[in-house]
């Protein structure tokens, strides 16, 4: 087997060096670089080009997701792995929206990360076992979910229904995107009409029953 090229990602130096040194236990691993931030992270992948990346998910100048946000379209092959303590379904849920090849929970990182390393690395996907029912419920409802709908509304739109679902009010929204509520209340009419939304507090359940696929 060819020596697969690995980089690290995670602000914690402790954990990051010992993860690195369970993964240097495998003789086909090679770790070409060791990052401590996100941008650290963001800016090795480029320049590196690993076949895997392990990144935490919250991290210093750049999360774990906006590092592969910024990466789309760059054309590379290196498969990224998040590294986590978040178990929650959502955090899991947009990581396979990102398209990301394996997602494993810091409590087991020394039990699954060589195996996740080997399988990410053969093109497949690797999900820490304790969470896979996460994978059948995602499997499901990406099946039932309408994302050509979804599709249509702008990145505006989306940052809103995001803002909605976590039940923030027009002013609220308002202020967090520096616009004013006629501006908010004129995209929330445009999206419940893309959407053929109507009635009290269904904009709302729209946006809390789409939040993992905005």
């Amino acid at each position: 087997m060819d020596e697969i090229s690995i980089i690290i990602a995670d602000d914690h130096p402790i954990f990051r060096n010992g993860l690195a040194n369970v993964i240097r236990e495998e003789k086909s691993f090679s770790i070409i670089y060791e990052a401590n931030n996100g941008q650290e992270a963001f800016d090795s992948i480029l320049l590196k080009k690993p076949d895997v990346a392990i990144l935490d998910i919250k991290m210093p100048f750049k999360t774990g997701i906006e590092v592969v946000e910024e990466l789309t379209g760059k054309n590379l092959k290196t498969r990224i792995v998040f590294l986590t303590m978040y178990k929650e379904e959502e955090w899991f849920r947009k990581a396979m929206q990102l398209g990301v090849s394996g997602y494993v929970l810091k409590e087991c990182a020394v039990d699954d990360i060589i195996d996740c390393i080997k399988t990410v690395a053969e093109g497949k996907h690797y999900i820490s076992p304790i969470i896979s029912t996460y994978l059948v419920d995602y499997a499901r409802k990406t099946q039932l979910a309408d994302f050509p709908i979804v599709e249509k509304l702008t990145v505006t739109e989306r940052k809103i229904l995001l803002h909605i679902a976590d039940k923030l009010t027009s002013r609220q929204i308002a202020d967090n995107l520096n616009v004013s509520i006629r501006t908010i209340e004129n995209h929330r009419n445009n999206i419940c009409s893309k959407m053929n939304i109507h009635g009290v507090n269904s904009l709302l359940k729209f946006a809390l029953d789409n939040k993992g696929i905005l």
